[in-house]
């Protein structure tokens, strides 16, 4: 299912335009007086997937090589609604979403370096490397659960 990553980013990218329309319903069903518990629900599950995306979007940007202005765009592009379907279809557009995981040390002198080294062995330990992901996306979002929505409630 994620055998490359343009596979992954896709799905969380169309993850991220779902998950924004949950969070729009649910203010629109509390501004009509009804339960402010679809805020709660949308807003839970959009804030999930959102940093699920921006994992997932910084995972990609190192193997892919993405320079930093794209990595910023990629990540970024999740704080305006539905933008990450846009930011996807250029990436993938402009090739910057092509090939596959980079698992093996190649001639290209970057392949030496700290960060990509780290990155083939999390990749070669795929489960490590989700667990982490995941362990940090929870944690993150608890954090961000107790300090409280933006701008207070």
């Amino acid at each position: 299912m994620f055998r490359t990553p343009l596979s992954i980013f896709r799905i969380l990218a169309i993850a991220e335009v779902f998950s924004w329309t949950l969070l729009i319903a649910g203010l629109i069903i509390r501004a009509v007086g009804g339960p402010a518990l679809a805020v709660t629900i949308g807003g839970g599950i959009h804030g999930f997937v959102f940093l699920s995306y921006g994992a997932t979007a910084l995972v990609v940007a190192l193997n892919n090589r993405w320079g930093l202005g794209t990595a910023v765009l990629a990540v970024g592009s999740a704080v305006v609604p539905y933008a990450t379907l846009p930011v996807e279809m250029w990436l993938r557009r402009s090739g910057r979403l092509d090939g596959a995981w980079r698992l093996e040390e190649t001639s290209d002198p970057r392949d030496r370096r700290p960060v990509d080294r780290l990155l083939r062995w999390f990749l070669r330990h795929a489960g490590i490397l989700i667990a982490l992901v995941v362990v940090a996306v929870v944690a993150l979002y608890v954090v961000l659960l107790i300090v409280g929505p933006p701008g207070g409630r």
